[in-house]
């Protein structure tokens, strides 16, 4: 006989096996009740469970809790703007899929599994970088609520990757630049050229005020380091900016068509649409910061001459851009043999 009893919680969870099994819970965010559903086993348990409950904290004894707690703390609270705006975005997702899961279930080893078929889901449907992300944010709360010991084991230590590929290695050419420019507002463009110059990124070129620039160079701390950095300008860039500068309607360099300091998101907005009109794909934002690195290399800066531009530490700077940047690009091996012809050439001549 089915009996319907008031408060009993529902989750379906998909196995490692493939099947999905529907677990009970006395209420939402509390105990899983192990007897098997419309029996009598199972009502003596429900009633045993909820006989002497005090109503808790909205979902205490829930992973929402150390979720709700995580985003409180300073570690998430310190983060860059443009890292928690990524995280929260994520969370969301974490919170539909995990969020009822009372906390006792994190120390079960299975949740690793469950996590990991989450991730493989995700990956159909939105791709690999995105599932590795979202199972990066879920193991850094669950990381988080370890180090304070709400919960004894960390089953998603290190749990490796699905997408193998690095952005880095991709870069704008001059023609998707130039199709981007022509059809981009001033106003969406010019954040877009400064990255191109400077390889900064996205956050910090938004927050640049005109008191950073003094005619001849950019003045800013990086938000992800804070490091400063005193960025000297091309001419065809100063121009850019004196043409801005003239019209200016605050104290922001970059403003969108009311005048108004770009929210994060809607400067996304605004150039998802522009890369889209000019119909380039695979390419982000970020991608500039690659790109002005490869550029500068092309143009024969020095190791140390692009770390002062691009803010990467000298020690680092060589695995850095071999390694990433550099290597993938044919223009870098198309000079260097170009510089080495020279050179035999003249070794001739000589």
């Amino acid at each position: 006989m089915k009996v319907v009893l008031k408060g009993v919680h529902k989750v379906k969870r998909r196995l490692a096996s493939g099947e999905t099994k529907t677990h009970h819970y006395a209420w939402r965010g509390g105990p899983r009740i192990e007897a098997e559903p419309d029996t009598p086993e199972f009502i003596a348990e429900f009633q045993r469970l909820t006989a002497d409950r005090d109503r808790p904290t909205h979902h205490d004894g829930t992973f929402q809790f150390i979720i709700n707690a995580y985003q409180r703390s300073p570690a998430f609270k310190d983060l860059a703007e443009a890292t928690r705006s990524g995280y929260v975005r994520r969370i969301r997702k974490v919170e539909k899929e995990f969020g009822d899961l009372p906390i006792k279930v994190l120390d079960d080893p299975r949740i690793r599994g469950e996590a990991l078929d989450w991730r493989d889901r995700i990956a159909v449907t939105a791709g690999t970088r995105e599932a590795d992300y979202c199972l990066t944010v879920m193991a850094r709360i669950v990381s988080w609520a370890h180090d304070r010991r709400t919960i004894r084991e960390n089953h998603l230590a290190r749990p490796g990757r699905l997408h193998k590929g690095s952005r880095v290695d991709i870069i704008w050419s001059d023609t998707e630049v130039e199709a981007f420019l022509a059809v981009a507002e001033p106003h969406v463009a010019l954040p877009f050229l400064i990255a191109l110059s400077t390889a900064q990124r996205e956050t910090d070129i938004l927050r640049l005020t005109w008191k950073a620039y003094d005619g001849e160079v950019i003045r800013l701390r990086q938000s992800k380091g804070g490091k400063w950095l005193t960025v000297p300008l091309t001419v065809d860039l100063r121009a850019v900016l004196d043409a801005a500068k003239a019209k200016r309607t605050g104290p922001v360099i970059c403003v969108n068509s009311r005048g108004k300091p770009w929210t994060l998101d809607g400067y996304k907005t605004s150039f998802g649409k522009a890369k889209a009109a000019a119909k380039i794909e695979n390419r982000t934002f970020h991608d500039t910061r690659g790109t002005a690195v490869v550029n500068l290399a092309l143009s024969g800066c020095t190791v140390p001459e692009i770390c002062s531009i691009t803010g990467h530490s000298p020690t680092d700077a060589n695995s850095i851009l071999s390694k990433h940047y550099l290597g993938p690009d044919r223009r870098l091996a198309e000079s260097a043999i170009g510089k080495l012809e020279t050179w035999q050439k003249g070794k001739a001549e000589a």
